[in-house]
């Protein structure tokens, strides 16, 4: 059986529970070295087999899932974050499917929600925004074009932005360029969770600067927002007095 795992951010005990009873009883191990915290491997019994995908191709990760398989072995293929987000697993899924292997996946937390924890931040605050978007900028991958970062700026939502902190002042001047004010709350936040965390906030027109006088320039997720500064938000509704929810009688007014 083939498992799809979420490694988490960053802190090995981000995983979740179901994630590390899987790596806990694997006995072939396939991890992407270049970003997943190599502590997660302690979780591993002794004498399973580990390779590092991030000197592998996919046919190289495939062959050894196919032998995995033949052999009747546990194998975990371990994707940083949460493997849906920027994971390139539909390309492997798709091949097992092909071949009739069987797989499952198990989620994982993402970065945004990693940096989020650190920062003690909140997507949807109310009358400020309720939609977060996740997205990356173009590089040597193509994005789709109604998906430019410039145009998903003028929503002026909060916006996660992976993949990108080599190209910060491109990214500025599109986010800018799209509808966001220069002095729009900002953070970066280099490899949440982990023990060598950065956390940079500042308005989004010095970010390059900042990034580039603290060194950063990979590794890390990019956070713009009004909610980054949670100034001027609404109290929720969820709890306020007078609000009558399914569980409880507001004092002044209907649900």
């Amino acid at each position: 059986m083939i498992h799809f795992v979420g490694a988490g951010p960053g802190a090995a005990d981000l995983i979740t529970v179901r994630g590390k009873e899987l790596l806990e009883r694997a006995e072939v191990i396939i991890y992407a070295g270049s970003l997943v915290n190599p502590d997660l491997l302690s979780y591993a019994p002794e004498g399973a087999e580990i390779y590092n995908s991030a000197i592998m191709t996919l046919e190289e990760v495939l062959a050894v899932m196919r032998k995995a398989a033949a052999d009747g072995r546990e194998l975990v293929r371990l994707h940083t974050g949460e493997p849906s987000i920027y994971g390139a697993v539909r390309e492997q899924m798709d091949v097992l499917d092909k071949e009739a292997i069987a797989y499952d996946s198990c989620p994982g937390v993402s970065a945004c929600f990693g940096a989020a924890a650190s920062l003690d931040l909140e997507y949807t605050l109310p009358g400020i925004s309720q939609t977060l978007i996740i997205t990356r900028m173009e590089g040597r991958t193509a994005v789709p074009e109604k998906e430019k970062i410039s145009l998903l700026a003028s929503h002026g939502s909060s916006m996660a932005i992976y993949l990108s902190t080599g190209m910060l002042e491109e990214l500025t001047e599109q986010l800018i360029g799209g509808g966001y004010d220069p002095d729009t709350p900002a953070a970066l936040v280099y490899k949440a969770t982990w023990p060598e965390e950065k956390r940079l906030i500042c308005p989004l027109k010095e970010l390059a600067s900042k990034a580039r006088s603290e060194g950063i320039t990979k590794t890390a997720v990019v956070l713009v927002g009004d909610v980054v500064a949670h100034r001027e938000y609404e109290r929720s509704k969820l709890y306020d007095p007078t609000f009558t929810t399914e569980f409880r009688k507001g004092s002044g007014g209907e649900a």
